[in-house]
């Protein structure tokens, strides 16, 4: 089947205090979302790549490719003002009808080859492959009232992307009006009482959101440049 990585860019990450996007900034000498890129086509050039940035940034992430001699085949898609909004853009901008698609945080240069081959995989035989993680920490239920209880971990996984899917599966559900609940593109999907399949994602797949992020994403870099 066809495959598509639909790449996700339209934040403005606050929380990391820079004077740009974070998708935007230097790592290893070049863009977080260039390394991101790079990752897809490593692991199959044939996966179409779709880029989705808010409008108003097309013009200098052009600009980023001809200075870093970026030359990664991939189409750029508008954004909207909500995740939700700009993955819908990117879905019905896809030039396929059938196949599947991996939509995927810009922000997480790290996910692993092997993740991104095993979502498609699933997601071929089972409508949808979600990448999970098991929790390390004790967790506490902290409601209104302030009070708290235990929670056994064991009952809980940690939620990455790619997240993948068949496409006319995942383009039926983004027809449904936005709710508060959608977290990601799984609950979008859930919404319609499909089932999700998970599967193991990899640990190193962190989405870079705050400054001591990116400090960790520095030393993976180092790490492969050795």
């Amino acid at each position: 089947m066809d495959k598509v990585a639909l790449v996700v860019a339209g934040g403005k990450g606050m929380r990391m205090g820079a004077s740009i996007s974070k998708q935007y900034l230097l790592l290893g000498g070049k863009p977080v979302l260039m390394h991101t890129l790079e990752v897809f086509y490593r692991t199959d050039p044939s996966i179409q790549v779709y880029l989705v940035l808010p409008a108003e940034d097309f013009t200098f992430w052009k600009g980023l490719c001809r200075e870093h001699q970026f030359e990664i085949p991939h189409r750029l898609v508008a954004g909207g003002n909500s995740r939700f909004q700009s993955v819908k853009n990117g879905l019905l901008a896809l030039s396929l009808n059938q196949g599947l698609v991996a939509i995927h945080d810009g922000v997480r240069p790290f996910v692993s080859p092997k993740v991104i081959q095993e979502g498609f995989s699933l997601a071929q035989t089972a409508g949808s492959a979600i990448p999970v993680l098991p929790l390390k920490d004790s967790l506490r239920q902290v409601p209104q009232d302030g009070s708290s209880r235990f929670v056994d971990r064991k009952d809980f996984r940690l939620v990455q992307t790619p997240q993948t899917f068949q496409l006319d599966k995942i383009r039926e559900a983004f027809g449904t009006e936005e709710l508060p609940i959608f977290s990601d593109d799984a609950t979008v999907y859930e919404h319609q009482g499909w089932e999700l399949s998970l599967f193991e994602g990899n640990l190193e797949n962190i989405k870079l959101t705050t400054p001591e992020d990116l400090v960790y994403a520095d030393f993976m870099i180092s790490k492969k440049n050795v």
